[in-house]
């Protein structure tokens, strides 16, 4: 659900900015009155987690389309919604910064969608509610809160991408039809992320429940694997993912890019038929953004080059790109502060 520049006006763009940075400035605030040092580890790997997940997209039988993570709704069922939304921001400038995706200039609009619904109102609307009440036992309700909250999610931001579009004057992508095609597909790309999401956590809670928001404080699970031992796992799943399953991820667009250009070429419909080549509006600020993107992308589209025929770029993509997030995620929790244990009596 990675926006382009061309996709955006300059004034929608900022106002999307703005509204990021609101919500990022009050994360900050939050995290910068918790005590919970513990995180910090937890907050890198999982970070790193869900960047090597966005690389791996699968395919949606029947469409032509694939789809891949979010992460949110993980990351703050993991880390709490403030930490989860400023580990999201660290993910998604990372790799318009250095791999090209996603625009710089609609920066503040991605993670309005692919962060803000996830970690605030997938968390407090649907996550919370359901984990904390005493329907069934605590894996049924930790599947059903990952299913609902990321279907809610995914459909949420698919919708304020029409939105944006619309607000912006792209008038190759009337609101009617362009819903009509992002708002399905995004459907089942939820559900598929819910079922992931859930997998995650519930592996979580089997070894060291105490590191999930809600559950950890309120469960009587005994921990059966240590902090350090679930992390290196993690870790592990890290590099595999993002430097071997990466290799296997599916090659069809995702929901964004199916809804626009469709995927004529394998058969499938071509949906709104823009020319990937030439669509949406340009202006001298995305100009500007996206000469500074050419400068800052080493590694664009997770490649060595632009024909991507060499397969180890992916590898070194995954690796890489999980390695940086982690480290920035990391660094960023000492530079400002955040979980730093207060003094006895403070």
């Amino acid at each position: 659900m990675h926006m382009a520049d061309a996709l955006l006006a300059p004034g929608v763009a900022a106002v999307m900015y703005a509204v990021s940075g609101a919500a990022a400035g009050v994360s900050i605030k939050k995290l910068k009155l918790e005590d919970e040092a513990e995180k910090i580890p937890v907050m890198g790997v999982m970070s790193a987690f869900v960047f090597a997940g966005q690389m791996i997209n699968y395919t949606i039988p029947g469409t032509g389309s694939s789809g891949h993570m979010c992460g949110g709704m993980l990351l703050s069922a993991i880390l709490g919604p403030y930490a989860g939304f400023l580990s999201m921001i660290v993910i998604l400038a990372i790799q318009g910064l250095f791999f090209a995706d996603g625009g710089l200039m609609a920066l503040g609009a991605n993670v309005w969608n692919m962060a803000f619904y996830g970690c605030f109102l997938g968390y407090f609307l649907i996550y919370r509610p359901i984990v904390k009440s005493k329907l069934g036992n605590t894996k049924l309700r930790l599947m059903a809160a990952s299913v609902l909250g990321c279907i809610l999610t995914l459909q949420l931001g698919a919708f304020s991408v029409c939105i944006e579009t619309f607000a912006s004057g792209i008038t190759e992508l009337p609101f009617a039809a362009f819903a009509g095609l992002m708002q399905p597909i995004h459907l089942v790309i939820g559900l598929i992320e819910g079922l992931i999401t859930a997998a995650v956590l519930v592996f979580i809670y089997e070894t060291r429940p105490e590191i999930l928001e809600v559950v950890g404080k309120e469960d009587t699970a005994q921990s059966k694997w240590s902090l350090k031992k679930t992390a290196l796992t993690l870790g592990v799943m890290v590099l595999l993912i993002g430097g071997i399953g990466s290799q296997f991820a599916s090659s069809n667009p995702d929901g964004l890019e199916w809804s626009m250009f469709g995927n004529k070429e394998s058969g499938y419909s071509e949906n709104m038929g823009l020319d990937e080549e030439d669509y949406g509006i340009s202006s001298a600020v995305s100009e500007s953004f996206g000469r500074f993107q050419e400068k800052t992308s080493f590694l664009p589209d997770y490649a060595f080059s632009s024909d991507g025929e060499n397969p180890a770029g992916t590898s070194v993509s995954g690796i890489l790109g999980s390695v940086i997030v982690a480290g920035l995620a990391v660094a960023l929790c000492y530079l400002g502060g955040f979980f730093r244990k207060k003094r006895a009596g403070a």
